[in-house]
């Protein structure tokens, strides 16, 4: 990955991808850039990225999740409206999601989903005129590991954290592995679900999750070292 480190706010022409399209070629855009006529312009301010060859986006420091159609997300379930569930994503509104967009599901059939349950779903529909739409199944209609969370402990963080933790340069989670074993689901819109084998590992887990934001990756493995002992000891 190629990280050009740039410095940007929000209006300021993106020059290459710009330059890109005017040579017809296929331009990519993330989070933080946006078309203006010919036009590639930053929404938001942050360290413009590139992905070789042609994917760019904006890196920022931010809570509030804009969704993207595509990305893995972490729901709550706030209600249930006749065959659909309404679930907080952490964007400006809540997100629907079918009864039948569940594998296996039929009118006969129906998911076992409760207000208050944690659901692990992909986005089907994102748009700024149109209200998220989620879904729990792959382009196959299998879950995978997609549906109800149960048990575990979710954690809120920032999106540049998971983007983090989500880097494939990011040995953070494969170190943790080797301390301690744990599940964990990871959503782009910045919240988290982990599942230790006891409550105090879970909580272990989460800590070291969420001190993983300031800290330089020359003291990753430092910090995998020092959970692992104090869980070690903390259970004796």
């Amino acid at each position: 990955m190629d990280n050009t480190n740039r410095t940007v706010l929000a209006g300021d022409i993106i020059v290459e991808p710009t330059d890109m399209m005017q040579t017809n070629k296929k331009v990519i855009l993330g989070p933080g850039l946006r078309i203006e006529k010919d036009t590639v312009r930053a929404s938001k301010c942050g360290q413009l990225k590139m992905k070789h060859p042609n994917t760019f986006w904006i890196d920022a420091y931010q809570r509030r999740y804009v969704p993207n159609r595509g990305e893995l997300v972490i729901g709550v379930v706030m209600a249930k409206a006749g065959d659909i569930f309404r679930l907080d994503i952490g964007s400006c509104e809540t997100a629907s999601l079918s009864y039948m967009a569940f594998e296996g599901a039929t009118k006969k059939n129906r998911p076992d989903v409760n207000v208050g349950d944690i659901v692990y779903a992909r986005l089907l529909i994102a748009h700024p005129d149109v209200e998220p739409e989620l879904v729990c199944v792959d382009s196959h209609g299998k879950k995978g590991k997609l549906g109800v969370l149960h048990e575990g402990f979710m954690i809120c963080c920032s999106l540049n954290l998971i983007r983090k933790i989500l880097n494939p340069k990011c040995t953070f989670l494969a170190l943790l592995a080797k301390e301690l074993p744990f599940e964990i689901a990871a959503g782009m819109n910045g919240r988290i679900w982990i599942r230790g084998r006891t409550i105090k590992e879970t909580i272990g887990v989460g800590n070291a999750i969420l001190a993983l934001e300031y800290l330089p990756n020359d003291r990753i493995h430092e910090l995998c070292d020092d959970i692992g002992a104090y869980v070690s000891g903390f259970m004796k």
